[in-house]
């Protein structure tokens, strides 16, 4: 197995937070989905993402437990890993670009797994939230100041696979910017950052700060924080 590397997607304003991303660069060592998939489990990021033509931005999503044909922040994070211009995922092509330390990634909302669009009356609420038990996948958000597009959010996927609560998720980010029709600036989790946009066409725009990459070898020490 060769080594992969450890990415922190959508950092906070001054580089913290972030949701921690799996890349394993050459995923033709591991072409078979259940293999793929065991792995993705071992791992324990939210998403693990397997790069089968690096020139191309061809990658394959999972999470703990099942595959996904589209995922934000994977798609974020990848594309600034490789720095390519688009990247082809199962569920179509994702356009991507780099602007200063932010990256980019332009994908359509009706490529993003269901998810609940659960809006609460303030920001407050939605920190005082424990995390439910497994069962739907909730994007818990309210206004911070709706005039400025400001929203704050927390994410609890439900699927019992070890992830309660997602840092910082980009394809409900991009759910709720097609729900409201209008650029966002959203505090998720501890602390991460995602910006988005909605673009012609019915395509949404989102992006943030995706940190260094760490590299760790399977079976070798435990993974490091990045």
């Amino acid at each position: 197995m060769s080594d992969y590397d450890v990415l922190r997607v959508f950092c906070g304003p001054k580089g913290g937070y972030g949701n921690e991303l799996g890349v394993i660069r050459e995923g033709s060592v591991l072409p078979d989905r259940a293999d793929r998939q065991e792995l993705a489990a071992e791992l324990g990021f939210s998403e693990t993402v397997f790069v089968d033509d690096p020139e191309r931005g061809v990658i394959d999503i999972y999470t703990p437990t099942l595959r996904l044909p589209f995922a934000g922040h994977p798609c974020v994070g990848t594309a600034w890993l490789l720095d390519v211009p688009e990247l082809v995922t199962p569920a179509g092509v994702v356009g991507a670009r780099l602007d200063g330390e932010f990256s980019w990634i332009e994908a359509r909302a009706e490529w993003a797994p269901p998810r609940t669009l659960r809006q609460y009356a303030t920001a407050a609420e939605v920190d005082a939230l424990r995390v439910p038990p497994p069962g739907e996948w909730i994007y818990a958000w309210a206004w911070e100041d709706e005039a400025a597009g400001r929203v704050r959010a927390r994410a609890f996927p439900g699927r019992g696979d070890g992830i309660d609560e997602d840092e910082a998720t980009g394809a409900a980010a991009i759910l709720l910017t097609d729900r409201l029709g209008r650029a966002l600036n959203i505090t998720q989790g501890a602390g991460s950052q995602l910006l988005t946009a909605p673009q012609p066409g019915g395509w949404v725009e989102v992006g943030g700060e995706a940190a260094g990459a760490a590299v760790t070898r399977r079976g070798g020490t435990p993974r490091p924080g990045p």
